[in-house]
C-alpha cells in the first residue's frame, strides 16, 4: 500500500504542474514517471483526486483527448466545464485541437531519476 501511496503522490506532483488550458494523457504521466504501462494506475490516482482542489484532475484525460474520467466528477458535464473554464473547447466528451493544447511532462519537467 505504501508503493501505490507513494506513486500517486508523485503522480499528483505532475498533476499538479499541467498549466491553466492544457491537458495531459494517463500514459503521458505514467511514462514520465518511468513506468511506462501504468496509465490504469494514473487513473486510479486521479480518480481519488477529483475531490481535492489542488489537485487539477480535470486536465487529464485519455491518450486520443476523451474525457474518460468524468464520471469520477461531481455533477454531470462538471469535467468538461472546468476544460472549457480554461479555454479547451470540448465536443462530444473529447478535447478539440487535442495536439495543440497536449501538455508532455517529458518535455515540460525535468526528471529525478
Amino acid at each position: 500500500m505504501a508503493d501505490q501511496d507513494n506513486f500517486f503522490e508523485r503522480v499528483y506532483e505532475v498533476v499538479r504542474q499541467i498549466p491553466v488550458g492544457r491537458v495531459t494523457s494517463y500514459g503521458s504521466i505514467g511514462k514520465f514517471l518511468g513506468a511506462a504501462r501504468s496509465a490504469r494506475m494514473v487513473g486510479w490516482a486521479m480518480n481519488s483526486a477529483v475531490n481535492f482542489e489542488d489537485i487539477p484532475a480535470h486536465r487529464v484525460v485519455n491518450r486520443n483527448g476523451i474525457l474518460t474520467g468524468k464520471h469520477h466528477f461531481k455533477g454531470t458535464n462538471l469535467m468538461q466545464q472546468l476544460l472549457e473554464s480554461e479555454s479547451v473547447v470540448v465536443h462530444n466528451d473529447q478535447v478539440q485541437d487535442f495536439d495543440n493544447v497536449f501538455w508532455d511532462p517529458m518535455k515540460e519537467l525535468q526528471r529525478d531519476s
